[in-house]
């Protein structure tokens, strides 16, 4: 589950607030927490990706608190440690694309480029003051001594000393944009803030320092990695690598590439020699187009997407940036990305709690309150082989046969056209069963007959899944939330 969202309260409670929601999300079957960035940003409210020490995780009073927006670190460690005893593991959002809220400025030759097309130079090299003095005075030397000077950065794009904004690549010995980025807007190495040089020695050696450290300071499960796409692909190969061979060897890696062509997903997986696994941003696509498409064809919703074409590196996110899916399609997509057997499901804070929420996580309307039951559902009935109905446009369909520990099995229903109905084989050994729509959005039971099949019937707009109705009652929830 992705534990947080844009809008959680910037009161220094969520560290608090996730603990306390542990067993109530080991309950509905969450196995792991992808955290926002701990941190310490520029600004108190900052979400983290505004970052400014590594090495600051809420321990120090600098940039305005002590704490991050979401805790002190004694905070924080409670909740790593109370999850790794609930064995529920931790993944941790690194930022290593930028530094931000320098403590000083600094004079250095920089020369302006296009902002849409950073290879073309627009200015003859200058002086100019940028933000890039970072002293970490809360902290001082301890756990590190590494302060960051111009010399360690590729860009900036404000100049202090005519109160000008522009992207401003340095200038000096060895000083380009990164290799092995995207290529949009020419080379996208710079994002904002002040852009890390990765192929500085100094800089190299203190992230990898960091990585080691904090993979000893915390029990984590795993990172997720900020704009991949945005800094050199060889350093974080080689961060990769670090962590494999010092505190993590069973991460879980997951890169934040966002591009919608599968083959550049593909190519990155490659480059990195599949050590990593990425979100599924074309899935992302696909769900947006045809949920707004009146009549779009369902039939087609995986393809040309990671978990078609890689399914164990393709991470399925239910929200991630700015994509946005019709409400009445949420239903479907986290039915087809937590039932089924490719990819490797991620929830959404928001879509479990809702939006700023409030300071107590409550389950929110998405999926009209019915996703903790298709989380359950994942974790009780989707298992084993699976077969698939893709055979209509507008309704399609998909049978898990269980296995021997989990043996119900599921039969999953989605329409995006009106209602409508799907003959599926379930299997001999269910003849004579009844089975009945776990999501409660049909209330009517289906016979499975002496041949082993169902005809499953799905509302207009919607999804149903069918369990047998012995077993329906292990879904729900054991306790309120």
């Amino acid at each position: 589950m992705q534990g947080f969202e844009w809008h959680v309260p910037a009161d220094q409670l969520h560290w608090q607030r996730l603990r306390k929601a542990l067993p109530d999300l080991k309950d509905i079957g969450v196995d792991n927490i992808w955290i926002p960035p701990g941190c310490k940003g520029m600004d108190p409210t900052g979400i983290g990706y505004d970052i400014y020490d590594l090495y600051d995780l809420g321990e120090f009073d600098q940039k305005g608190s002590r704490a991050t927006r979401w805790g002190p670190k004694e905070d924080l460690e409670e909740l790593v440690h109370t999850a790794q005893k609930m064995s529920i593991g931790i993944h941790w959002d690194t930022v290593l694309n930028q530094k931000a809220g320098a403590d000083s400025t600094e004079s250095f030759a920089a020369v302006k480029v296009d902002p849409e097309d950073r290879n073309r130079e627009i200015s003859q090299p200058e002086y100019i003051d940028g933000w890039v003095g970072f002293e970490f005075p809360g902290r001082g030397t301890k756990y590190s001594s590494m302060k960051y000077h111009w010399q360690h950065f590729t860009g900036v794009d404000w100049n202090q000393k005519h109160n000008e904004h522009a992207i401003y690549k340095t200038v000096g010995p060895n000083k380009d944009w990164a290799k092995y980025v995207s290529d949009e807007r020419g080379n996208y190495d710079y994002l904002m803030f002040a852009n890390l040089d990765h192929s500085d020695p100094e800089v190299r050696a203190d992230i990898l320092r960091w990585g080691e450290w904090i993979g000893t300071e915390l029990p984590l499960s795993g990172m997720r990695i900020d704009a991949a796409k945005h800094y050199s692909a060889s350093f974080q190969k080689e961060f990769f690598y670090h962590l494999r061979n010092t505190v993590g060897a069973d991460y879980l890696l997951m890169g934040e590439y966002w591009r919608g062509e599968v083959g550049l997903l593909l190519g990155y997986l490659k480059f990195m020699d599949h050590e990593v696994s990425l979100f599924d941003v074309p899935l992302l696509g696909r769900f947006t187009a045809i949920s707004k498409m009146a009549g779009g064809d369902l039939r087609k919703i995986f393809k040309g997407t990671l978990v078609e074409q890689s399914p164990e590196h393709a991470i399925q996110p239910g929200q991630s940036l700015e994509t946005a899916i019709a409400p009445f399609f949420k239903s479907l997509a986290y039915s087809l990305i937590l039932l089924r057997k490719q990819g490797q499901p991620c929830l959404f804070y928001g879509d479990l709690y809702g939006i700023n929420g409030g300071p107590e996580p409550q389950y929110g309307s998405s999926c009209h309150g019915r996703l903790p039951i298709l989380t359950r559902t994942r974790k009780l009935f989707a298992h084993g082989e699976q077969r698939d109905y893709f055979n209509r446009r507008n309704c399609i369909g998909f049978v898990r046969y269980g296995n021997y520990r989990y043996p119900f099995g599921l039969a999953c229903v989605l329409s995006n056209g009106p209602s409508s109905y799907k003959r599926m084989f379930i299997g001999l050994e269910h003849a004579g069963e009844m089975w009945t729509d776990i999501l409660q959005w049909r209330d009517e039971t289906v016979l499975i007959d002496r041949f082993g099949h169902g005809i499953f019937p799905v509302a207009a707009m919607s999804v149903s899944v069918w369990v047998n109705s012995r077993a329906e009652g292990r879904c729900h929830l054991q306790r309120p939330l």
